[in-house]
């Protein structure tokens, strides 16, 4: 089976719905609910910056609007994507990648980054993101996993960087797993963790490949996946799961 460095128990986003997802302020409150590994999405600029942001427009999470895109990096910069979240988070900024790289690299915290282009960009963002991965984690021991939904994107991550430890996200398993995963390089499927059962990470694993699910949050469901043998199980529930996979004490 293909070596696996990561950790079992990944913080959705940076802190779930603790914290404004996809902020160095998540990040941050993962670690200090001992998460060792984060998930976080990733997409380009106007002018080509890699930042994190989860939708297609900038509505949701920001006080911007209109399509998540459509500006440059100094405009998305001065963005407050904390006030939504709550007021102890506003002003909160949006994140680069190279941000959140260093962040990372210096707290020893490991990174799923999923890159999530906008309609039409697929190629462009995946060979950036990879190519800024490269670049922004060079030797450091363990490289971030990458993933996506997009087919496109993780072909043309392999293409302009070969090598990189790659994940191919769907929400239903196909039939044809694979061969999919084959062709793009891949050596893990990350799904919903309702379409996972025993016989499938068996599979999987026979395969020699890995396995991820996303996002489960209840602790008896948690416990399922990891006695499944389930390698990445990705989840909001921080505050009330360990990074051990264990239930937490409440009170």
């Amino acid at each position: 089976m293909k070596h696996w460095p990561y950790h079992r128990y990944v913080a959705h986003r940076g802190a779930g719905k603790l914290a404004p997802e996809n902020t160095l302020a998540a990040m941050r409150r993962g670690l200090a609910l001992g998460y060792r590994m984060v998930e976080f999405d990733v997409k380009l600029s106007a002018d080509g910056v890699a930042f994190l942001l989860h939708d297609e427009t900038l509505d949701r999470t920001t006080n911007g609007s209109g399509r998540a895109d459509a500006l440059g990096w100094r405009e998305l910069s001065q963005l407050d994507a904390g006030s939504w979240h709550s007021t102890e988070y506003a002003g909160e900024p949006l994140p680069t990648l190279a941000g959140v790289a260093r962040w990372a690299i210096a707290n020893e915290v490991l990174c799923n980054v999923e890159i999530k282009p906008m309609p039409g960009r697929e190629r462009e963002t995946g060979a950036a993101v990879a190519v800024d991965v490269a670049a922004l984690w060079r030797g450091q021991p363990v490289q971030p996993l990458i993933s996506s939904f997009s087919e496109e994107s993780l072909a043309a991550a392999n293409t302009a960087v070969p090598n990189l430890v790659m994940a191919l996200l769907v929400s239903r398993v196909p039939a044809d797993w694979l061969t999919r995963l084959q062709t793009l390089g891949c050596i893990a499927l990350d799904t919903d963790h309702r379409e996972l059962h025993a016989d499938v990470v068996s599979a999987i694993h026979k395969a020699g490949l890995r396995v991820l699910s996303y996002t489960p949050n209840d602790a008896k469901v948690v416990d399922r996946l990891a006695r499944w043998g389930v390698d990445g199980i990705i989840t909001d529930a921080i505050d009330r799961i360990a990074p051990d996979g264990s239930e937490r004490t409440l009170g």
